[in-house]
């Protein structure tokens, strides 16, 4: 059961979603981004996701070409491959090394852009600057002040930032209350739910919702 009580702080639930991702969820998160045979839960994750990849990539331009992006939590990829199939110029960037390594491996070979992997911090400023942004499922974590300094920082440097949030649906909300019951040794990632109507970010705009069984999820993006 996922636990969905705010965290304290940005770098305490970054340290925790890299134990998690890099340690006993990445064999989970290697197959239910394949192929791979799942559960009929884990099967409506994995069409939530796909549904959500494609409104998020649907809110940049198809020719990519010369654009740099920045797929912030790129996970196993899939996203980070469909971008540079357009063309882009691509910093595909997680918490976790060993989802990196999956991506590297994953990553079609001849395609008209680039990507160029990295382990990290996706709020890095070193990074550089970006024609766009796009953080599926990476930002879900933060309380509201850590989500709205995060989008903050980077709506600095640049043009659009597409994400995505876990909306304070009834589900989500048992969920919340569900997981307080269970030790935190057995948790996931704290999830946060947002009500986007209540974020203080300049720009900000709602996109639409993918709900697909257990995988719900609010896209919102936020124009320079």
């Amino acid at each position: 059961m996922r636990d969905l009580t705010p965290p304290s702080s940005y770098d305490a639930t970054r340290t925790r979603v890299a134990g998690y991702f890099d340690g006993t969820a990445t064999r989970v998160w290697e197959r239910l981004t394949s192929d791979a045979p799942v559960s009929r839960i884990r099967q409506t994750v994995r069409e939530g996701r796909d549904a959500m990849r494609a409104l998020m990539l649907g809110q940049l331009p198809q020719d990519l070409r010369g654009v740099r992006v920045l797929d912030a939590g790129c996970g196993t990829g899939a996203a980070s491959s469909e971008l540079a199939a357009r063309g882009a110029d691509v910093t595909a960037i997680d918490i976790s090394p060993r989802l990196v390594e999956i991506a590297r491996v994953r990553l079609p070979q001849g395609l008209p852009g680039r990507v160029t992997f990295r382990a990290g911090d996706m709020l890095a400023p070193e990074l550089g600057r970006f024609d766009h942004v796009i953080a599926m499922d990476s930002l879900i974590y933060y309380t509201q002040p850590d989500l709205e300094a995060a989008l903050e920082g980077l709506a600095a440097r640049v043009g659009q930032i597409v994400f995505t949030v876990a909306p304070r649906t009834a589900l989500l909300m048992a969920m919340w209350h569900a997981g307080k019951a269970f030790p935190r040794s057995d948790r996931s990632p704290v999830m946060v739910p947002q009500d986007w109507r209540r974020l203080d970010v300049p720009g900000l705009a709602r996109v639409g919702r993918v709900a697909r069984g257990f995988y719900i999820s609010e896209c919102l993006r936020v124009a320079a």
